[in-house]
């Protein structure tokens, strides 16, 4: 496998730039990034990531899975056992079985008034609310195979006050379009809705999942940070779509996976193999051989 790189056409020198030896942090996505294509961790990737714990870096996965979807790596985890997920509105333990330590929510009323925005500008649209013990969704919606016995109703039922688990915050709400090119969802959701919450996607449908305002991977990442007196320059992040961009661009040291979008690709700093290459095990190994 080739080197991680900078973007194509500049001058090798620059290509090559090595990453800093000893970041104190390294925030990584899950699907399509660290993860297979059949959703594992390889066995490079897992030592690779036990070998940067024991250099004394902290590994934050940051993810848009919700806390339910994490045993796939909650076994890699070390030290704070913490995990980002849902884009940035929960931080969840996952030495506790994923018990939330933060919760940053979307208002049911924003979330309502999305529902409208949406149902009036791109008809045919059908809607799923992620809440922090589970997901709902509408009879139109693509259903989630790891989500059996989920409750289905219109998403105005599955926000109201009186709805049964209306005690459970709303994480994120989700909009499903049959026909709509992705990116061209994404742009016309945010023209007509992006007042009341934070918009973008993760995967190859037009599937947008919208999150409180300000809230994202990278401004709970921020605050992650923080709290442990780490700055953005000693972090280096990894990623490969449009819900991964804030926290790219946010990080001093930013890598797009060899697959990565291409909006993901034109705002890093750095390139690494595919997520089927192990992209971020080489990364790491390079960095802790100096």
């Amino acid at each position: 496998m080739t080197p991680a790189t900078d973007r194509p056409n500049t001058p090798a020198p620059e290509r090559f730039r090595p990453v800093p030896a000893r970041p104190r942090l390294i925030a990584t996505d899950l699907d399509g990034t660290l993860l297979r294509d059949d959703k594992t961790v390889s066995d490079r990737t897992v030592t690779a990531l036990a070998a940067a714990e024991r250099a004394g870096i902290e590994v934050f996965f940051v993810t848009g899975r919700p806390a339910r979807w994490m045993d796939v790596v909650s076994a890699h985890v070390h030290g704070h056992g913490l995990a980002i997920c849902a884009n940035g509105a929960a931080v969840v333990d996952l030495h506790q079985g994923g018990l939330p330590v933060e919760v940053r929510p979307l208002a049911t009323d924003r979330a309502l008034a999305i529902v409208e925005a949406l149902r009036e500008a791109a008809p045919g649209t059908s809607f799923a609310v992620e809440r922090s013990g589970g997901i709902f969704y509408e009879p139109q919606y693509p259903p989630f195979h790891l989500d059996p016995g989920a409750i289905v109703a219109p998403a105005e039922k599955l926000l109201h006050d009186g709805f049964a688990h209306a005690d459970m915050p709303v994480l994120k709400l989700l909009a499903h379009h049959p026909e709509l090119a992705p990116d061209d969802f994404l742009q016309l959701a945010r023209s007509v809705a992006g007042a009341h919450g934070d918009f973008t996607r993760s995967s190859p449908s037009a599937l947008l999942e919208v999150s409180g305002l300000g809230v994202s991977k990278a401004s709970t990442l921020a605050r992650c940070c923080a709290e442990r007196g780490i700055s953005a320059s000693e972090v280096v992040a990894f990623g490969d779509m449009p819900n991964d961009l804030e926290m790219l661009m946010w990080a001093g040291t930013s890598y797009a996976m060899a697959n990565a979008h291409p909006d993901v690709l034109a705002a890093t700093t750095h390139r690494t193999g595919a997520n089927t290459e192990d992209g971020v095990a080489v990364v790491i190994e390079r960095m802790l051989a100096g």
